[in-house]
C-alpha cells in the first residue's frame, strides 16, 4: 500500500505548494482547522494564494496568520467578522474577497468533489450576489447558476485516520472537511490520532481514504473563538 503517513506538516506539504495556487481549509470559525497544517502553510512562504474557507480565522491564529504575512490574494468565504486584519485589508483594496452565501458555498464545494461543474439555486437571485450569472426559470421561479469550487490543494482536520487515509470527524468539528477533501486535487488530513488499517469500523468513516493522499499527527491547541462565560451568582 501507498504509504500516506508524514512524519510532520511541513514535509506533507513538502512539493505541493506553489506561488498562485488555490487551496481550501477546513473549519468553521477556529473549530475544525488544521491548525498545524496553517502554520506550515505559512512558514512556506507560498505567495498570491486563493484561500477557499468559511471565513479567515481571528487576528492571531488560523487563516488570520497568513493574512498578516500578506500570503493570501483572494479569500472565497462565507462569513468573515472574527477578523480585523482582514476586514482592514479588503477595505483598503488590498485583498480581493468573493462572498458566497453559506448554503451556496457548501454545495459548490460538494459539487467540485462530485464532478458538477454547475448547479442552479435561488440564493441570492436579485440581489448583487448573482450579477452576471447565467438565470434560469424553473417550475415558475428564477435560479441563478453557480460554479463548482475546486482546489489544487485541500487542508483539513480530522479526529481519527487509518493509515490509508480513512477518515472520521469529531462533532461540529466535521463541517466543511468531508466535502472539502473530496475536492481538492490533492487532499492533507490533520488528524488527532492513526489506528492501523481495520481498526475503525467502515460504518464510521465519514471520508473515504480514496480522497485523502497525506496524513499527519499533531496535538491541536484547539484555540476557543469566543468564549462566553456565566457569572457566579
Amino acid at each position: 500500500m501507498i504509504n500516506k503517513v508524514y512524519a510532520t506538516p511541513d514535509a506533507a506539504l513538502d512539493g505541493l505548494l506553489r506561488d498562485g495556487m488555490t487551496v481550501m481549509v477546513g473549519g468553521f470559525g477556529l473549530c475544525g482547522i488544521p491548525e498545524k497544517l496553517i502554520l506550515a502553510l505559512r512558514d512556506s512562504a507560498t505567495r498570491e494564494i486563493t484561500a477557499i474557507s468559511n471565513n479567515a480565522g481571528v487576528d492571531d491564529w488560523g487563516l488570520g496568520l497568513l493574512l498578516q504575512t500578506r500570503q493570501i490574494r483572494k479569500m472565497v468565504s462565507t462569513y468573515v467578522g472574527e477578523n480585523d486584519e482582514f476586514a482592514r485589508q479588503f477595505l483598503s483594496g488590498e485583498l480581493e474577497i468573493e462572498f458566497v452565501p453559506q448554503g451556496t458555498f457548501a454545495e459548490r464545494i460538494r459539487a467540485g468533489g462530485a464532478g458538477i461543474p454547475a448547479f442552479f439555486t435561488r440564493t441570492a437571485v436579485g440581489t448583487p450576489l448573482a450579477e452576471g450569472k447565467e438565470h434560469h426559470d424553473f417550475d415558475g421561479h428564477t435560479y441563478v447558476m453557480e460554479r463548482w469550487l475546486k482546489a489544487d490543494v485541500a487542508l483539513v482536520k480530522a479526529w481519527k485516520a487509518d493509515t490509508v487515509g480513512n477518515l472520521v470527524f469529531r462533532k461540529t468539528a466535521r463541517n466543511f472537511n468531508p466535502m472539502m477533501a473530496m475536492a481538492g486535487t490533492v487532499t492533507v488530513a490533520e488528524v488527532e490520532e492513526i489506528v492501523p488499517v481495520g481498526s475503525i469500523d467502515p460504518d464510521s468513516v465519514h471520508t473515504a481514504g480514496i480522497f485523502v493522499d497525506r496524513i499527519v499527527k499533531t496535538d491541536s491547541e484547539k484555540r476557543i473563538e469566543q468564549r462566553t462565560i456565566t457569572p457566579r451568582s
